[in-house]
């Protein structure tokens, strides 16, 4: 989420495998050999029909050039013996040429491209598709959706994503460290480089039992121990347990068994209701108690 792409959109010029389809918008040319006042151009209107002398309205779109001039070559027989008729494409794949213009952009940065965000819903808006899924995808992936989406309407144009900048990416590092908080992942960071980038540890810090909580992909809450004693102390120079943290991963340095039970006579003793109430009872040895 939040990653923007630069859509770059290239003519193919490709030869199609099946007969071109009129669409709205298109010119054409209908002529006869026969009676020269049937000849005119004409632009296919948006209910996809074209009107002639004697026949009136006509469907021409999503018919062959061929398949139209049959049409109109039998229609006309009704008036004429041999109509003779001839139809010639003028201005065709206008879809193509009204999506090129949706996406030209050489007055600005140049070419033929678009910017998009990925939004919250994990997907990218693009001119005559709408929503497409994007969150999750490699770049070759999104490249494969985009283009057999655009080749059942649109054919003639190959799009190519690229990365032009990543979403603010995060690690939380709490716990025993100096400076616990928020720290931007500029690039690959592991778990000791993210200690580091709290300020390391403090003394009384579990380096033995570090916990890294993430979401997995389909959203359960992931926890990994990790013992980073040895290498933060210098003791053993390759840890096993180091790993490269992701966005959103959260990263706690716990307390070490005996700070935790003096924070608990603390809580309890010193400051909870036998701090208020002096114990007078059995006698209880705290320097013993919180070397458990």
């Amino acid at each position: 989420m939040d990653d923007q792409l630069d859509f770059i959109y290239r003519l193919t010029r490709d030869e199609t495998a099946t007969p071109y389809r009129l669409n709205v918008g298109d010119m054409i040319r209908v002529e006869s050999l026969t009676d020269e006042n049937l000849d005119r151009e004409l632009v296919i209107q948006p209910d996809g029909t074209i009107t002639l002398r004697l026949l009136g309205q006509v469907k021409a779109a999503r018919r062959t050039v061929d398949e139209l001039r049959l049409e109109l070559e039998h229609t006309y027989q009704k008036y004429y013996k041999v109509p003779a008729i001839t139809v010639t494409p003028v201005s065709v794949n206008t879809k193509l040429e009204d999506l090129r213009a949706t996406v030209d952009s050489r007055v600005g940065v140049g070419g033929q491209t678009l910017r998009a965000r990925v939004t919250p819903g994990g997907t990218v808006q693009l001119p005559a598709l709408g929503s497409v899924p994007a969150q999750g995808l490699t770049l070759d992936e999104l490249k494969c959706e985009v283009d057999e989406r655009y080749a059942q309407d649109i054919e003639g144009i190959e799009v190519t994503p690229m990365l032009f900048e990543r979403a603010p990416r995060f690690v939380f590092v709490l716990g025993e460290v100096p400076t616990p908080g928020r720290f931007p992942l500029e690039g690959p960071t592991t778990a000791m480089q993210a200690i580091a980038l709290a300020g390391g540890w403090n003394i009384g810090g579990n380096l033995r039992e570090i916990v890294v909580f993430r979401r997995a992909e389909d959203w359960r809450l992931i926890a990994t121990k990790l013992d980073l004693r040895g290498a933060l102390l210098g003791e053993r120079p390759s840890p096993a347990d180091e790993l490269w943290l992701r966005d959103a991963d959260i990263l706690i340095v716990p307390k070490i068994p005996i700070v935790r039970v003096n924070d608990f006579i603390e809580l309890v003793f010193t400051r909870g209701v036998y701090g208020a109430i002096p114990f007078n009872g059995v006698s209880i040895g705290f320097a013993k108690l919180s070397s458990i």
